[in-house]
């Protein structure tokens, strides 16, 4: 911009001034070398020459600073000088700096020159956020620490402090012909109706830790400390850290803010409707809208995501934009409409220096806020605000909470609500209707629950409504609410976020597990707020060091119960990752692998710390946990067990160095039986893993943990075939990464050891017969252990493995690979009836854990995971696979 526009521009700002604002036309009469430094050398040569006061009395020259910053930053404004952030912040740093500087003058007027500290000012709301506008109150919060707060000896803290607090409000607020410093409201400190105006920092803490009412939580996005002993006050903020961003969202915050607009669309008749006498702030469309829009995503997604807490609207908006929780569009939509408001609301209060929000009804009046602005006239100034105020009330509007679209209480009427929503026989879910309104199920006899529960039920039953199963997944929802001994923050969860009501109608239709577990754990549902509960799971390393993290720290208990409580979370959610079509069947297989692996890795650590604080730790030694059946091959389901078995390496008469010093055998069993416990026993927390121990040397007679020398020399000389077939999976996951590649070596060695070919394949064929007699398959969908299966399947692996010494890897799939380029297998065709047969177990034991049936829904939802076009295709494709793995066990078990 060259010179001669800016001047321009700056004189037409002044004489808008003058011609349209009595404040800024007295203001500038009274502070002239300001309007001179305006013209002369720009808005902020102005605001630098604001603050150019000569005046011994505190209050004096902050009323007057006060004025004449409010011209300088006016004129900036109205020049176009400074954006809307610069404008709200030479505002808010004046208001900082004025109240630090009269709190102070507050202690040494009664307590001298004492050193200042314990005695800090956070602020909220606009000033908190650094938004302060020309005419707003300043909301703040006064803390002491009476320990530290300066006073006469014959003060209590408490006295002093609101002494303090008291000559405060009146250095700032007294008026005269120079007007006044800021507005102060201390209303939002806790209780304000009974508590004194300064609180002493641990009352304060206790109070949002336990008795805090929802709305407080949206008010302290914006706190920060602005005055006074700014480390007492960034310490009382971080204490409270936990009150204001929860990693588990409770959704009555949300329906609280909701509520909040909710009221003022209400009870704010006047300056609703957009036009002449609209209310900027309040009105629907505006400011205040705009603010709860933002601060309803933080509070739904700021908890897991600091990088979403930003103070200010306009940084909230773009941060919710770049983490891609808003569309950007809808961002930047309320982010012009809020400069705009914001703007229309500060020419609004240049007109008379006034704490109003209201556009003038009057036409003249209004025609002076829009001239004061540049614009023509009050229309003008009306169609410049409409669009803005149009995308603000839709885009709020979707989630503002209008307590409407709940179902009636007259039967007949929720029948004929249930029957439009899709059921085709509405009695049934309007009976079930009926039983939880009765309040006989725990979770809803609460009056907040069954508010919360009439909210989320329309969103909830039109979801299943639409399920390809409504009868099953009616049936689990009222089994999930009779489990449940609170169910509120599960029903705003849902009322909150409607997607989720679909993943749940779609888990209740199809998963009991899933839906037993959230029957005992319904926070579980938290999980899936966050994009990334659909990511990729994390390899197994990557677990195990988020466990870590997790639980570091803790007390060994709280530990296990914290370590069940994360592991719990992702295997829930590969588990809705699997139902709901997330991931492949196989790619939720390996995940859940590598949970249970970074479970043993990490869990093992945290057993071991705890063992070796009685019994030291072992010179030269070390632990392996060796992995077997599925989670050696990267295969579990969710409902597998873990096979391990327990080996150690150190020498045999070394002693351990604690307190209670234990010979290498009995540390190591008495080590692994606390490994197991802390896998396998069930915590406050609930259980985690099923583990099985019986495939070590001597099986349920043999010692628990049994040294690697010892181990080695058990599988070459006295080992079963069988035993050598289940080695064949075996993959160490704990120890060292030398002693891991030792013993994977070792254990090579040991299976490349060709045995006689013709004894362990009679010996397999010999097994096999045994198992079927035994076990034998539970029908026909048994794809495990019936005839063709993925037991038969892996006899021929093992066995070619055991015969060849080729193919030795505890991976089927690497396995057939190596046994393919060996010539030994079609190794394309059983690599896809491997994965087929796969896909399939892996989701039977979440669609039909025992010996649960499958509906026709869930056989379309099982042919559709497993890759093929209906139920009828994935039966065809079974068999034909179940007979090509049949051919080819008959082929390897007879030496053909």
């Amino acid at each position: 911009m060259g010179l001669h526009s800016a001047q321009s521009l700056r004189d037409s700002a002044l004489a808008r001034a003058h011609r349209h604002s009595p404040f800024l036309r007295e203001a500038s009469a009274k502070c002239p070398d300001v309007t001179e430094r305006f013209l002369a050398d720009g808005s902020d040569a102005a605001v630098a020459a604001a603050f150019a006061v000569d005046a011994a009395d505190l209050g004096e020259r902050l009323r007057r600073q006060r004025l004449r910053l409010a011209l300088a930053v006016a004129l900036g404004d109205l020049a176009g000088e400074f954006s809307l952030e610069q404008v709200t912040g030479h505002l808010s740093n004046f208001a900082d700096s004025a109240i630090d500087a009269a709190l102070r003058q507050a202690v040494v007027e009664r307590a001298g020159d004492q050193p200042f500290a314990g005695l800090t000012v956070l602020a909220l709301g606009k000033l908190g956020s650094r938004e302060l506008n020309y005419s707003s109150d300043v909301d703040l919060i006064l803390l002491f620490d009476p320990a530290t707060l300066p006073r006469r000896s014959r003060d209590e803290p408490g006295e002093a402090a609101v002494r303090y607090g008291r000559r405060l409000i009146e250095l700032l607020q007294h008026r005269n012909e120079h007007g006044y410093v800021v507005r102060v409201d201390l209303r939002l400190r806790p209780s304000p109706e009974v508590t004194p105006i300064a609180l002493p920092i641990g009352a304060a803490i206790s109070y949002y830790e336990s008795s805090a009412l929802p709305w407080e939580r949206a008010a302290f996005i914006r706190a920060r400390a602005c005055a006074g002993d700014a480390e007492l006050g960034r310490e009382f903020l971080a204490a409270i850290q936990p009150f204001v961003w929860r990693r588990s969202l409770d959704f009555g915050v949300v329906d609280e803010i909701r509520a909040i607009s909710t009221r003022i669309r209400d009870h704010y008749n006047q300056g609703q409707r957009f036009g002449p006498g609209y209310d900027l702030k309040r009105g629907r469309g505006g400011i205040r809208e705009v603010e709860f829009f933002a601060q309803i995503q933080q509070l739904i997604h700021a908890g897991r995501e600091p990088a979403l807490r930003a103070p200010a609207t306009l940084d909230a908006l773009a941060a919710l934009a770049d983490s891609g929780k808003l569309l950007r569009s809808d961002a930047e939509a309320m982010a012009l409409a809020y400069r705009r408001l914001r703007t229309a609301e500060h020419r609004v209060q240049m007109i008379a220096d006034a704490q109003t929000h209201l556009l003038p009804a009057a036409p003249p009046a209004l025609g002076q806020v829009a001239e004061l602005h540049g614009l023509s006239g009050g229309e003008e100034l009306i169609d410049w605000l409409a669009p803005s105020v149009t995308v603000v009330e839709q885009l709020f509007g979707a989630l503002a909470d209008d307590r409407g679209g709940r179902f009636s209480n007259d039967p007949t009427v929720l029948e004929e609500e249930l029957r439009e929503l899709g059921f085709p026989e509405p009695a049934i879910p309007a009976r079930h209707v009926a039983g939880w309104r009765s309040g006989r199920a725990r979770a809803l006899r609460s009056t907040a629950a069954r508010e919360a529960f009439e909210a989320m039920l329309p969103l909830l039953l039109t979801s299943i409504a639409d399920a390809p199963d409504p009868a099953a997944a009616l049936n689990r929802l009222a089994d999930l609410i009779e489990r449940l001994s609170s169910g509120v923050n599960l029903f705003r969860l849902i009322a909150a976020r409607p997607e989720l009501g679909t993943l749940l109608a779609t888990v209740l239709s199809h998963a009991p597990t899933l839906a037993a577990q959230l029957g005992r754990r319904p926070e579980l549902l938290d999980g899936l707020l966050d994009d990334s509960s659909f990511a990729l799971p994390p390899s197994a390393g990557e677990f195990a060091a988020r466990l870590r993290t997790g639980i570091a720290g803790l007390p060994y208990d709280k530990a296990l119960d914290r370590a069940r409580a994360l592991i719990g979370e992702r295997r829930f959610g590969l588990g809705v990752q699997l139902v709901s079509g997330h991931r492949d069947p196989i790619a939720v297989a390996e995940g859940y692998s590598d949970v249970a692996e970074g479970a043993v890795v990490a869990l093992a650590e945290v057993a071991q710390a705890d063992f070796e604080q009685a019994h030291g730790r072992m010179p030269s030694g070390e632990l392996i946990v060796l992995a077997l059946g599925r989670l050696g091959g990267r295969a579990l389901t969710h409902a597998s067990d873990l096979d391990l078995i327990f080996i150690y390496d150190g020498p045999p008469d070394a002693r351990s160095d604690g307190a209670k010093p234990l010979s290498p055998a009995d540390y190591y069993n008495r080590l692994a039986r606390r490994i197991i416990a802390a896998l396998s026993v069930p915590t406050a927390a609930g259980p985690l893993y099923e583990l099985d121990t019986r495939l070590r040397p001597q099986g349920e007679q043999g010692m628990l943990a049994v040294s690697l020398d010892g181990f080695v020399a058990y599988q070459r000389n006295e080992a079963w075939t069988w035993e050598h077939m289940a080695l064949c999976r075996a993959r160490p996951l704990t120890g060292s990464a030398a002693m891991k590649e030792r013993v994977a070596a070792l254990i090579r060695d040991i299976l490349g050891s060709r045995a006689d070919p013709a004894k362990v394949r009679a010996d397999a064929a010999s097994m096999r017969a045994e198992m079927a007699r035994h076990k034998p398959a539970l029908g026909p969908l048994d794809i495990k252990l019936g005839s063709g299966g993925l037991v038969d399947l892996e006899f021929a692996v093992h066995t070619l493995q055991l015969t060849t010494g080729a193919g030795l890897d505890p991976r089927l799939e690497v396995a057939l690979a190596e046994l393919g380029r060996a010539g030994l297998v079609d190794a394309a065709q059983a690599d896809a009836d491997l994965r087929l047969l796969s896909r399939v177990l892996v989701c039977l034991r979440l669609l039909a854990p025992g010996e649960v049936k499958l509906t026709e829904p869930t056989q379309g939802l099982l042919a559709r995971l497993c890759g093929q076009s209906d139920w009828p295709a994935l039966v065809a494709a079974m068999d034909a696979a179940r007979q090509r793995i049949a051919a080819l066990w008959d082929r390897v078990k007879e030496g053909r």
